[in-house]
């Protein structure tokens, strides 16, 4: 899934091309997420291909733990959430950026 396939192209008052913001649903806690802590070194798409099989979805990891852009390598000091709803998810994601 590529997060930018539903990004709308628009055009400013100048004729220059624009694209709207992407917008992120919040993600609560769920009985279904696992709790794990990263080796050293690990990274957020990393994480998101072992457990989504997708490393697109990094961003649902950042989200959910609350990780600021260009965030990559892991402190293994610290718990990741993993959300497990991910279905869930990408709808939320899908119908705020329609």
């Amino acid at each position: 899934m590529n997060r930018y396939s539903n990004t709308s192209v628009k055009f400013n008052k100048k004729g220059q091309r624009v694209l709207k913001p992407t917008l992120y649903p919040t993600i609560p806690i769920s009985d279904e997420d696992k709790f794990i802590r990263p080796v050293y070194g690990e990274r957020l798409d990393n994480l998101a291909h072992k457990y989504y099989k997708d490393q697109s979805l990094w961003w649902v990891i950042a989200k959910a733990n609350g990780l600021g852009k260009g965030k990559t390598a892991l402190n293994p000091n610290f718990e990741i959430r993993i959300p497990g709803n991910i279905t869930k998810i990408l709808d939320d994601f899908n119908s705020l950026n329609r």
